[in-house]
């Protein structure tokens, strides 16, 4: 049986992130992870609860959260406690805080405990901004994708179209400028390409061209393991 690993997956937004890694988790039959829905979801409760944005005030917040996430035959779902809330992380208001919430650097410590446990026992593949930096960097397989503004506007804006919402690409993309900035700039666990990550442009890859890179990937990583493990058994 090959062995379970531990696969991240880090990038802005649009880089094509969540859909690859899914992709990825059920071609091997691992479990996907998406981070942001775990940051989201504490701002969403921040945002239901009036949440003071201080390092006290949302400590005390996360430390009490049961964050989890369920795989469904319709996807993956994330729950606070009982309550479903896939739908409601996505809505624009929470979309405009996530980047503030995320940077705080209580917040991010509760949550890189729990993403830490997830991923205990490998067989996971993980998609964040700070997993293969922070979250998990000695995992055993780490990409870093990347594309152009313009292809990550694109993608964002037939996105959020899909979802209902109305929507200009001059916003969209002034959007994503931004939370670029913040997220390269954060004191707190920055977007950053993760140490011996593999730097993966999907500019002009399809999901299927992505998903068969980082499959490549994984198997040039079983295949040296495989060649470690015969020469020390010889």
């Amino acid at each position: 049986m090959a062995l379970q690993i531990v696969i991240t997956i880090d990038g802005p937004a649009g880089a094509g992130k969540s859909t690859t890694a899914r992709r990825v988790a059920e071609t091997l039959g691992y479990t996907y992870i998406d981070t942001g829905a775990m940051y989201r979801a504490v701002t969403l409760m921040a945002i239901r609860n009036h949440t003071p944005r201080t390092e006290a005030d949302m400590d005390a917040l996360a430390a009490r959260l049961n964050i989890h996430l369920e795989t469904t035959s319709s996807g993956q779902r994330t729950f606070v406690d009982s309550t479903d809330v896939t739908d409601s992380i996505r809505d624009p208001e929470v979309t405009n805080l996530v980047s503030e919430v995320s940077s705080i650097a209580s917040v991010r410590k509760h949550l890189v405990q729990k993403q830490r446990l997830m991923g205990l026992n490998g067989g996971v593949v993980m998609d964040g901004r700070d997993i293969g930096s922070v979250v998990f960097p000695n995992a055993q397989v780490k990409v870093f994708l990347v594309a152009d503004i313009e292809e990550r506007t694109r993608r964002r804006f037939a996105e959020l179209k899909s979802s209902g919402q109305e929507v200009s690409m001059d916003v969209v993309r002034k959007q994503l400028e931004e939370r670029d900035a913040k997220d390269s700039q954060r004191e707190n666990s920055p977007l950053i390409r993760p140490e011996g990550s593999t730097l993966l442009d999907t500019t002009h890859l399809t999901i299927e061209g992505q998903v068969k890179a980082i499959l490549k990937l994984v198997a040039e990583y079983q295949r040296a393991s495989d060649l470690v493990g015969k020469y020390f058994r010889l």
